[in-house]
């Protein structure tokens, strides 16, 4: 019996021994900055025994721009929905067809066939949220839901908002306060967009991306904010109220995807599968401060995210707008408009 057992536990060791084999080397994820659980990313290289390094990045287009320039040696990249099915279109992204992986029963049915991946081929869920606007109720005690605090400024305001320094979310939150459609060529319509933002600039103060270090040194009172960014702030600086305005919000969802040239697949393949494990997206939930799309998720999730005003949306806010790609007209004059803007 027990040489029989020896017999089993060498077996048994060998065989553990060839899955380390296989998942031994490296992973390379570029993904957004500040948004990646640091114990997660232990845990998976300690439970597949892989080197993980992190690069980071500001904006999908930032991104975009150095996937595109070829042999970056990274493997993962962390996608918005729009720019997902702009990678796709490119043939930027491998196929993985998620939905064969272990953990893929885990993946909400609401999350599979999305505009951006139907059947989700090239992606799998890791952070969902909303772009909206987070205000210090103790300076301004009005309404705050209304993206007029932004494009109308109340005195109290005046030289102390943050914008996202992101094309997108700046040029769809001046439509939607405008009631004008997303995607727009409207040549009127755009030239009453430019001269909104134009006028409302002179209110503000920045155009960054670092929302919570705007927030938390009090260096501005109102910053465009995701959610969960909101929701960090809030915790260093309680008197912060996030925002749903009446004219409309974007959502949004970031996805793990794997690149078409990258250098350790299979390694790739291993992380998108960790990440649709309900502890694991529960992990970086907790730290980013988002929702993720994964079911079962909520049992690991700190009880403070199941009720934040942040991520629980209050009866009676807008459906959440999720903005697909534009057509490269629209971009084109989008960019203009940008320029114009940042001059």
């Amino acid at each position: 019996m027990k040489q029989k057992l020896l017999h089993t536990v060498a077996i048994s060791a060998l065989a553990l021994s060839a899955v380390a084999a296989h998942a031994e080397g490296k992973l390379n994820i570029y993904n957004w900055g500040n948004y990646t659980n640091p114990d997660m990313v232990k845990k998976f290289e300690e439970q597949h025994g892989i080197e993980v390094t992190l690069d980071g990045y500001d904006s999908n287009e930032t991104m975009l721009a150095k996937v595109k320039e070829g042999n970056t040696g990274y493997d993962i990249v962390v996608p918005g929905d729009y720019m997902i099915a702009i990678m796709v279109k490119e043939g930027l992204l491998a196929e993985i067809n998620a939905s064969t992986m272990e953990n893929f029963k885990n993946v909400n049915p609401d999350w599979v066939d999305v505009y951006w991946d139907p059947g989700r081929k090239y992606s799998v869920p890791y952070q969902w949220g909303t772009t909206s606007f987070t205000v210090d109720s103790d300076v301004y005690g009005g309404d705050i839901n209304t993206l007029a605090l932004i494009f109308d400024t109340p005195e109290e305001l005046k030289g102390r908002i943050n914008m996202l320094n992101d094309m997108n979310d700046v040029i769809n939150a001046g439509l939607r306060y405008l009631d004008y459609p997303r995607c727009n060529s409207d040549p009127e319509q755009m030239k009453e967009l430019m001269a909104l933002l134009v006028k409302a600039k002179d209110d503000w103060r920045t155009m960054d991306y670092s929302v919570i270090e705007k927030l938390t040194s009090k260096d501005v009172d109102l910053s465009q904010s995701w959610n969960g960014a909101a929701m960090r702030a809030r915790a260093d600086r309680p008197t912060l109220t996030y925002a749903y305005p009446k004219e409309g919000f974007t959502g949004w969802m970031d996805n793990v995807a794997v690149l078409a040239d990258a250098p350790n697949m299979e390694n790739a393949k291993l992380f998108a599968n960790f990440m649709m494990d309900p502890e694991n997206a529960a992990m970086t939930s907790n730290f980013a401060r988002y929702a993720n799309g994964i079911v079962g998720s909520e049992e690991f999730m700190d009880a403070e995210m199941l009720e934040a005003p942040e991520i629980v949306m209050p009866a009676g806010a807008p459906v959440p707008d999720f903005v697909q790609p534009c057509d490269q007209d629209v971009v084109d004059l989008y960019n203009k408009v940008w320029t114009r803007l940042k001059q």
